[in-house]
């Protein structure tokens, strides 16, 4: 699976370990009907629900990129998640890889 890499945006430095296990990071790219239907807040309420720290953005293009780094099992909720989106979203594909965690973020924001 194909996707850029996440930039240096977003939350400061991370305050240590998440609990629930080692942590892991996943880079994601959903295309589909994804802008103006709530996407990016109701994936920020999941990232933040999950206790994920990471960012969730709109592209020009009209996808949505989400950085997450947690426990594998919180990320694979949140890939699972991303599959079909809010109820008003329609999910056309999901690429994704798994990732090194930076520890760069603290918390889950939307950015751009």
């Amino acid at each position: 699976m194909k996707a850029r890499p996440p930039g240096s945006r977003g939350g400061g430095p991370s305050g240590g370990g998440t609990a629930g296990g080692s942590k892991a990071a996943v880079f994601a790219r959903v295309d589909g009907r994804v802008q103006g239907v709530g996407f990016r807040y109701t994936c920020l309420c999941e990232g933040r629900r999950l206790g994920l720290s990471g960012w969730v953005r709109n592209n020009p293009d009209g996808s949505v990129e989400v950085w997450a780094e947690g426990p594998e099992a919180r990320l694979d909720a949140l890939i699972e998640w991303l599959r079909h989106g809010p109820p008003y979203a329609r999910v056309d594909s999901l690429d994704y890889e798994r990732r090194a965690p930076l520890g760069a973020y603290r918390g889950f924001t939307v950015e751009g």
